[in-house]
């Protein structure tokens, strides 16, 4: 459901704080009884960084929401978004991130990265006050997850790793680290060049 806002709302989106005034008032807009269950909105951006659309994508309990990744997306790809932002609500007041929260965001930041619409940031807000997945670091640390990444996307990237060590020691530690993260031997030689001999003798 689309988020009817102004003029003066569409504003070019700097910080969290940026984020924030804008989804307080959002979010105060909802009647008493609606305010006490989890909202899970998106903010598409175009390349100038303003605001093109809010969405309410999911209304959930109290406690939890459930949310589409397809849909997420969909709504980005249809009105030319170039980046997003998530949001939700926690109407306990705990601004804590769920390991719910934390799993959710994961996946659409690889979904995002794969889709090339990056998720910017997530934030966690209540009536009056939030937290900001990106200043406080956790965004930077579920980026390193190779939880959600497609498996195609990470051969690739350990592919063109490879290339640009172009040096057999350099293919030894790839071929060493995909071995550790349970490659079969046939893509370890195909990826990168080593003989499945060579692979034996690695330690």
């Amino acid at each position: 459901m689309s988020v009817k806002l102004t003029t003066t709302d569409k504003i070019k989106i700097l910080n969290s704080e940026d984020v924030y005034s804008i989804m307080q008032k959002v979010l105060l807009r909802e009647n008493k009884i609606d305010r006490n269950k989890e909202h899970f909105w998106v903010i598409g951006l175009a390349a100038s960084q303003q605001i093109l659309y809010v969405e309410l994508i999911s209304l959930g309990t109290v406690t939890q929401t459930l949310v589409d990744p397809m849909e997420v997306f969909s709504i980005a790809l249809q009105k030319r978004s170039v980046r997003i932002i998530l949001v939700h609500n926690h109407p306990s007041g705990d601004l804590t991130p769920s390991e719910a929260d934390k799993e959710l965001t994961d996946h659409l930041y690889q979904a995002g990265k794969f889709l090339n619409i990056p998720v910017l940031d997530h934030l966690i807000i209540t009536e009056t006050v939030y937290y900001s997945f990106l200043d406080s670091g956790l965004l930077e640390i579920l980026s390193q997850s190779k939880k959600h990444v497609l498996r195609y996307q990470e051969e690739a990237r350990i592919k063109q790793e490879g290339e640009r060590a172009g040096k057999e020691k350099g293919k030894k530690e790839i071929a060493r680290r995909m071995k550790q993260e349970g490659y079969d031997t046939e893509a370890i030689v195909k990826l990168t060049g080593l003989s499945a001999s060579q692979l034996k003798r690695l330690k």
